[in-house]
């Protein structure tokens, strides 16, 4: 479910750290994910962390991983594929070198308004990425109230959808405001710019029980319903650097 950072470094592949490892599957070599929940059911139920803090151009720390029985391994013992092979019931390998040409898997559930359903597709990841389509996933607080309004009964939490940067919509706009940013340009605090490049259309991901979050495909219903499936909006790496919590942030 991802981290709440204070800091961290933007690079041209994203913040610094962030999707540097990933489970390979072992038959098909495909990337695991739990976009795919028929396939790997018991994703959500292992925690990972990096232990230090990655710094760019540097080469990743290894990572902590918790196990659903709360026992915690990391990627430099030898025995870590076995480990994760036993508890996913099929074989995989942990990695920290992206795949050539790497793809991964998508369940759509049965929802009236996907493309879409009841179906599981394919689809390339970005060269030399584990990133499923965009390298940095914005989010406003606007859009999160707009669907809290909508969809009352849904928990739209922001470690829910797992956006890199969270954006304070502290100007009065309202509902879902990043969607007028595609083909714009974000600058965030003295140095970093953003190309926002596209909107994040949501998964089956969304509606899978996690943590203290439950199951619930009406928060994906409602996103069809209301936003065309999206969720905040994707951005290439202009020019990277360091941000922080509280930096400003403006278009250009």
């Amino acid at each position: 479910m991802g981290e709440e950072l204070y800091a961290a470094e933007v690079t041209a592949r994203g913040l610094a750290g962030d999707r540097a490892y990933a489970l390979v599957d072992g038959s098909d070599g495909k990337v695991v994910s739990a976009k795919n929940p028929r396939k790997w059911p018991d994703m959500f139920y292992l925690r990972a962390a990096l232990d230090a803090v990655p710094e760019a151009g540097a080469k990743v720390p290894p990572v902590r991983i918790t196990l659903p029985d709360g026992k915690l391994i990391t990627s430099d013992q030898p025995d870590i594929h076995q480990i994760l092979s036993r508890v996913l019931n099929r074989e995989v390998k942990l990695t920290a070198a992206a795949v050539p040409s790497a793809t991964c898997e998508a369940y759509w559930p049965d929802i009236e308004g996907l493309d879409r359903r009841n179906s599981v597709t394919e689809f390339g990841l970005p060269e030399g990425t584990f990133f499923d389509c965009g390298i940095v996933h914005i989010l406003t607080t606007a859009t999160l109230n707009k669907l809290r309004m909508l969809y009352p009964g849904g928990r739209y939490e922001v470690r829910r959808f797992r956006p890199n940067i969270v954006l304070d919509a502290t100007n009065g706009e309202e509902g879902f405001v990043e969607n007028a940013w595609i083909g714009k340009e974000l600058a965030i605090g003295e140095s970093v710019r953003l190309s926002i490049t596209r909107p994040c259309i949501r998964c089956v991901m969304t509606t899978l029980p996690q943590g203290d979050l439950p199951k619930d495909p009406g928060i994906l219903r409602s996103l069809v319903q209301h936003n065309q499936s999206g969720l905040g909006v994707y951005a290439a790496v202009l020019q990277g650097g360091r941000i922080c919590r509280g930096d400003s942030v403006r278009l250009v």
